[in-house]
């Protein structure tokens, strides 16, 4: 019998671009994880948001990095 390993990502990286009219998004680089925001509060609150959702069943990463 095979054991299930998760695998724990520490750190996670989303690359940040401000649009045209204002706002931001977020895109993940390792992950399927994208998410927007009016405003760098917004975006923030956006990008916990989405991490938690993603990764409710396994480990969430420590860290969340935006560059």
């Amino acid at each position: 019998m095979q054991s299930l390993r998760l695998r724990v990502v520490n750190e996670i990286v989303f690359e940040i671009t401000q649009e045209a009219d204002g706002g931001f998004c977020a895109e993940c680089l390792t992950e399927s994880i994208f998410t927007q925001g009016d405003t760098w509060d917004e975006l923030r609150a956006h990008v916990k948001e989405a991490v938690e959702a993603f990764y409710f069943d396994r480990p969430k990463p420590t860290y969340i990095r935006l560059y």
